[in-house]
């Protein structure tokens, strides 16, 4: 009874297998796209630490400084949108 068991599981594993390899890989994206979503969610979560630091900011010369940054996350943000079709 073992055996046959062991059979079923070996015969799954071999259908399994087989059936990844005919899938299409649902990544099917180029490597400059792939590294341009990569800088997007990069410049997102700098845009979010920077609000953040701003939140809490009382110096206005490092407000400034913050807010320079900001505005530059948000232009190079505003260039790989109009690059690819992230939003």
């Amino acid at each position: 009874m073992a055996r046959g068991w062991e059979s079923k599981a070996v015969a799954d594993q071999i259908e399994e297998g087989e059936s990844r390899q005919n899938e299409v890989p649902r990544d099917a994206t180029s490597p400059e796209e792939r590294q341009l979503k990569e800088r997007h969610d990069s410049l997102l979560l700098s845009k979010s630490r920077l609000l953040q630091q701003l939140e809490r900011a009382t110096n206005p010369a490092y407000r400034g400084v913050l807010l320079n940054g900001l505005k530059a996350v948000e232009k190079e943000l505003e260039e790989i949108s109009l690059k690819s079709n992230f939003n």
